[in-house]
């Protein structure tokens, strides 16, 4: 089925767009397929010129290295996204607030007090849970014979994961996933106006309900070791609170953040090992010929493989606050970054045979989760999620089949599934 899922390109086909390559004019058969084209970026133009004088980076080095110094490569927004939403729309408030959006010292208050949620410890004792959730939803698909692995599944699980997070009442979570997609796809390249509108609507709507449960949890406080909604309100031990503004994008933030990428994730996994048989096999024997512990690590090294293979958040972007050079590039300050993460995970200067997805890879430094100070502070949570949902989903189905061609989401810059209609035999 591989064809069918992700249609080939020719070499011919992706030079040609590599060389007019920009991001503002992408063709629907790069969006199928971008990986040729990131190929032919990276071997003939690593550091990319844009018609809009941005520069697109697609080696694992270069976009390792903008990483690693936060302080030549600003990830605020503001320069960047007042041109594209307009100063002082809702868009616009959101997204040069929240937590991915900012350098310190903001980004140093919001994520230490999110982390302050995400231990070790509390992202263990969502583990019971998880396996239940995951359960009710195999048990729902099993008696209807099949399913949508998005919709049924992949999007559902980390809509209830981030809401037990937030405390949001069961009954308030119908329309997050919508919000999401919507405000998210306002980060694509191009915006048509409709998509600006429902991204603007989105962030109001989301913003108003917020309103209410922040009001209602200053009244109720929940436990902030495991309340993260309550650990924002509370603020610092010293203190320090975030303003109102900061603590209603944040929540928006980590809502959208946690349900996008994840829902990718698991997605993602389940239609590979529909494109890759042989890949799909191998599993299988691994999960039927081990031990609990053994697969855990089995199912660990698939996800991270899941994660390269197909980065659920394909672009990072940064701005140069000073003179400085990337990939032996001079780029003055003011320079647009675009860090090209499906590209640096198929690097095959960091990754053995990158174009093959390898399910038992070890030592797996991909860059789906970004790295340095900005590095993805719910990578664990995340990882927990893919496993437990893949493997479990694999156990209850190991025969499972898509009864029509799933369908893409179409973006550029978060790459998943919108429908992935099966059947469980």
């Amino acid at each position: 089925m591989r064809d069918a899922i992700t249609p080939p390109m020719s070499a011919e086909r992706a030079q040609a767009i590599a060389h007019h390559f920009d991001l503002r004019a992408l063709p629907a058969d790069f969006l199928t397929n971008p990986y040729p084209v990131y190929a032919a970026l990276r071997e003939a133009q690593p550091v990319r010129r844009m018609p809009d004088g941005s520069v697109f980076l697609t080696r694992c080095a270069d976009l390792v290295a903008v990483y690693r110094d936060a302080h030549a490569f600003s990830s605020d927004k503001h320069v960047e996204f007042a041109p594209k939403y307009g100063a002082g729309s809702a868009l616009f408030e959101h997204h040069t607030t929240s937590l991915v959006f900012n350098d310190p010292p903001l980004h140093t208050r919001v994520r230490r007090l999110i982390m302050g949620a995400l231990t070790r410890r509390a992202i263990a004792g969502m583990e019971p849970g998880l396996i239940a959730l995951v359960d009710g939803l195999l048990d729902e698909m099993d008696a209807r014979g099949g399913g949508d692995l998005i919709e049924d599944f992949a999007s559902a699980i980390p809509v209830e994961i981030i809401g037990n997070l937030l405390d949001v009442p069961h009954a308030d979570r119908g329309p997050l996933r919508a919000w999401s997609l919507a405000i998210l796809g306002a980060l694509e390249p191009t915006l048509t106006p409709q998509q600006q509108a429902n991204g603007n609507q989105a962030v109001s709507e989301m913003t108003a309900y917020l309103r209410t449960l922040v009001a209602a949890r200053r009244q109720r406080p929940g436990d902030p070791e495991h309340d993260v909604l309550t650990r924002l309100i509370q603020g610092e031990a010293n203190g320090e609170q975030l303003s109102e503004v900061e603590l209603l994008q944040n929540c928006i933030f980590l809502l959208n953040a946690g349900h996008e990428t994840t829902t990718n994730l698991i997605g993602n996994g389940l239609i590979l090992l529909q494109e890759f048989p042989d890949a799909r096999a191998q599993l299988l024997r691994a999960l039927q010929t081990t031990d609990a512990a053994e697969e855990e690590a089995v199912l660990s090294r698939a996800v991270d493989e899941f994660l390269r293979f197909e980065s659920s958040n394909q672009l990072g972007n940064r701005r140069t606050v000073q003179d400085t050079q990337v990939g032996g590039v001079d780029l003055p300050a003011g320079t647009l970054v675009t860090l090209c993460i499906g590209a640096a995970n198929r690097d095959p200067a960091q990754f053995t045979d990158p174009e093959h997805l390898n399910l038992a890879r070890e030592g797996n430094k991909h860059l789906a989760f970004g790295f340095g100070i900005h590095q993805c502070a719910g990578l664990s949570l995340a990882r927990l999620e893919g496993r437990i949902a893949i493997g479990r989903f694999l156990r209850r189905f190991p025969n499972y089949q898509l009864t029509e061609a799933p369908m893409r989401g179409g973006r550029a810059r978060f790459r998943g599934f919108l429908r992935a209609p099966f059947s469980v035999a």
